[in-house]
């Protein structure tokens, strides 16, 4: 397996992992437009605990209103949002324009022990949180077999 340190802090991200529950699109900024280049990469954190999966993703700047958080066919998770160009008029001088605009879309594949029907969703302060309560794995019941002679 091939790990690429992170250069932002300790993390390590797994690249090449088939396992990984993360959809890797490789082609996915290639099609690059002005009007959604600057909020492709939207960063998302994603923790699991003993009870749930906990994804945080920075969105600063949106209402809950414009962000949609869905799930398609009980496996992938899936945030999209859009934020809008603030509208110019005429006699305005811009000096400097460094806010990013536009669409992003980020997928991830959902493990199989997760609750899909009681995931919830809330934005505080730009950030929108996303928990996942996972389900108990069930141990298969072991029976043991007396070998006879």
């Amino acid at each position: 397996m091939s790990l690429i340190p992170s250069f932002f802090g300790n993390r390590r991200t797994n690249v090449f992992d088939p396992f990984s529950l993360e959809i890797w699109e490789p082609f996915k900024d290639l099609s690059l437009s002005a009007e959604n280049s600057g909020f492709v990469s939207t960063r998302v954190d994603w923790k699991e605990t003993p009870e749930e999966h906990v994804l945080k993703a920075d969105i600063p700047g949106l209402k809950k209103e414009e962000v949609k958080v869905e799930i398609e066919d009980d496996k992938v998770l899936q945030i999209s949002g859009e934020r809008n160009i603030e509208k110019e008029d005429k006699n305005d001088k811009w000096h400097r324009v460094e806010r990013s605009s536009g669409k992003f879309l980020r997928k991830f594949r959902l493990p199989q022990n997760v609750k899909v029907d009681q995931v919830k969703a809330s934005m505080e302060n730009g950030v929108l949180t996303v928990t996942i309560p996972k389900e108990e794995i069930k141990k298969p019941d072991v029976k043991p077999i007396q070998i006879s002679a």
